[in-house]
């Protein structure tokens, strides 16, 4: 028994620094781990791996805004229409589940088989993100970026909805639907505005989860005290490995946890 309480703890700061350092690495779509890892690995039910992700996510996405920033990558039209549909899409989501209170059997299950799908689509848009960059350098990028403000504004209500369910579909998913939205925006600041928009809708998301009893302190804890020195030694060693390895890497560590959750 004293083993296990030994290894449980260790587990989640290995897996916080694992995910933080694949974070600093990639930039987007290692945070897709977290929540499969803590259902399958660490036994965290659903709802409650979802709202932990959340706020780990929120944390951790912060480290890397103010780099953005600093390089101006960060579109704040897009950025603000994105925010305009997916910080309601995620409070109307949080009051559904708090007023129509669903069984919550139903609803981790839910989690399991949504989130399994999601994950899908996330390795799909990891492994595929140097062909979409190999279609963007085809594309007259000295045009001006056309405006698809209802178009931006319903993939974040859709993001939004995801997240609150499933803490996953900010990143990879989010980055590669901006992608072909915006192809002739700079993809450094598709990603610079990704990141920073999936901080306040996690932190929107992360905080009705804690209002909601969905979240474990200690959980989030642990795993954050393994992500800073991971985040710090992923961006530091960020180059030294070929992005198309480590990205095909983490779409088969995704592609395995999405058939996990969803033959289990």
């Amino acid at each position: 028994m004293s083993l296990a309480l030994f290894i449980w703890p260790v587990g989640l700061i290995v897996l916080g620094a694992t995910v933080g350092f694949m974070v600093g690495m990639t930039g987007v779509g290692a945070g897709s781990l977290t929540t499969p890892m803590l259902i399958a690995v660490f036994s965290v039910p659903a709802p409650v791996a979802v709202g932990t992700d959340l706020l780990f996510a929120a944390v951790t996405k912060s480290t890397a805004a103010w780099r953005y920033q600093k390089h101006r990558f960060i579109d704040w039209s897009v950025l603000r229409w994105l925010a305009a549909g997916s910080l309601p899409g995620a409070l109307l989501t949080l009051a559904w589940l708090k007023w129509a209170h669903p069984d919550t059997t139903l609803v981790a299950a839910g989690i399991r088989k949504l989130l399994g799908v999601i994950l899908i689509f996330s390795a799909v848009a990891n492994a595929a993100f140097p062909l979409l960059m190999r279609w963007r350098a085809d594309t007259d990028l000295e045009q001006v970026p056309t405006a698809r403000h209802g178009a931006t504004l319903g993939l974040g209500l859709l993001l939004g909805v995801m997240v609150v369910l499933t803490s996953v579909g900010a990143g990879a998913i989010g980055v590669a639907a901006l992608m072909l939205l915006y192809p002739a925006l700079n993809v450094r600041r598709l990603i610079g505005t990704d990141v920073v928009h999936a901080i306040p809708l996690a932190l929107v998301a992360g905080l009705g989860h804690l209002a909601l009893g969905s979240i474990d302190l200690k959980v989030l804890g642990l795993l954050l005290l393994g992500s800073v020195p991971g985040i710090a030694l992923g961006t530091r060693v960020a180059g030294g490995a070929p992005d198309w390895a480590v990205r095909w890497a983490l779409a088969a560590v995704l592609l395995a946890a999405a058939y996990f959750l969803l033959m289990k």
